[in-house]
């Protein structure tokens, strides 16, 4: 029975969207008779090839339940108990998990303010210190988001620069990439040019927010450096028991570019929406960062700000500053921003 309006459609996260409808009906080819529990299906089987084939050889993927799950398991793998994650002050893993990156694990994140959300080697230096010392615990990880939070994204060149930054020091670098295809789609690179290739060690490969149910996963690319994800992934409580649904939809996602394809008609999307109100500018909204894949960063005066969401759902970003943001979905349409542009601009003219 469906209870809500289908045809409603908000600007608040990619996380509103349903299912891409080849999830779906990849969850129902996979239905029907038995196959062995714990990943030890054919599905999961062929995901790791297909892993292989797309980020190098020596790759390893596990499945888990949510991108939250995903990122302690990730960091757990690289660390041990007294190790430190250096992070952007905006990352999710600092700000959106609840704590459970340090709560589970025991971890320490090291946030490093950065007005766009992303790091550099120098901005990582400013907490990459102290080994050694016993009072400090010590810096053995790097984090970042692709895309970030501030909806901004890193070039290849750029995590290659991070990445030998931290190793030079001993420190494992992390993506937590949860919308990694969008930044894939943006760049128009393939996925293993901003992870494997650039020096990446362990990977929060995201599949929620482009449109599957449940589902992301670790993608370890440097085995040397992150251990135990076997054991590690059932003591974080993110080992599925019929993971035979999870892995085939991250399958739909590698066939013919479908999660790229997907990501950049959402990253379209965003860019229409600015670029139509950059048209003809309504009065008091200015943009406050670069639209690079599916987000778009605004200020809006806040009574405006009420007015338009009653109308059209989105969230604060900034609510002190008058900052919003406005996402675009895999299901996003141009109809949807276009009337969404005319809201705006209704209500900033009042």
């Amino acid at each position: 029975m469906t209870i809500h309006d289908t045809g409603r459609r908000a600007f608040a996260s990619d996380n509103y969207a349903g299912l891409l409808p080849e999830a779906l009906a990849a969850i129902a080819a996979a239905n029907g008779g038995h196959q062995p529990s714990y990943g030890d299906d054919v599905y999961t089987a062929r995901l790791q090839e297909v892993v292989r084939e797309h980020f190098g050889t020596q790759a390893e993927v596990f499945p888990v339940f949510n991108g939250t799950g995903a990122n302690v398991l990730a960091l757990t793998s690289v660390l041990p108990r007294w190790g430190a994650v250096v992070a952007a002050s905006t990352a999710h893993v600092h700000v959106d998990e609840g704590g459970a990156p340090e709560r589970m694990t025991g971890l320490k994140l090291l946030p490093v303010p950065s007005p766009d959300g992303k790091l550099t080697p120098d901005l990582v230096a400013r907490e990459a210190w102290g080994w050694g010392n016993e009072h400090r615990a010590q810096p053995l990880a790097v984090t970042i988001s692709q895309t970030t939070e501030m909806g901004t994204l890193y070039r290849p060149e750029e995590i290659r620069a991070l990445a030998e930054f931290a190793h030079e020091r001993g420190m494992a670098l992390h993506v937590d990439g949860s919308r990694l295809w969008n930044a894939a789609a943006a760049l128009g690179v393939p996925l293993r040019e901003v992870t494997a290739d650039a020096g990446v060690d362990v990977l929060s490969l995201g599949g929620t927010k482009i449109g599957l149910l449940g589902v992301e996963a670790v993608v370890v690319l440097d085995p040397s450096r992150a251990t135990g994800l076997r054991y590690l992934r059932k003591a974080t409580m993110q080992l599925a028991s019929k993971m035979r649904f999870a892995s085939a939809q991250l399958l739909t996602l590698f066939e013919d570019d479908l999660g790229v394809r997907t990501a950049a008609h959402a990253n379209a999307m965003a860019a229409r929406l600015r670029t139509a109100l950059e048209a003809e500018m309504p009065p008091g909204l200015a943009f406050t960062q670069d639209t690079a894949a599916n987000a778009v960063f605004a200020t809006v005066p806040a009574d405006a700000v009420e007015r338009i969401r009653k109308r059209v759902r989105f969230h604060d970003w900034d609510a002190a500053r008058g900052e919003v943001r406005w996402m675009t979905s895999w299901d996003t349409t141009e109809s949807d921003v276009d009337a969404f542009v005319q809201v705006i601009r209704e209500e900033l003219a009042n």
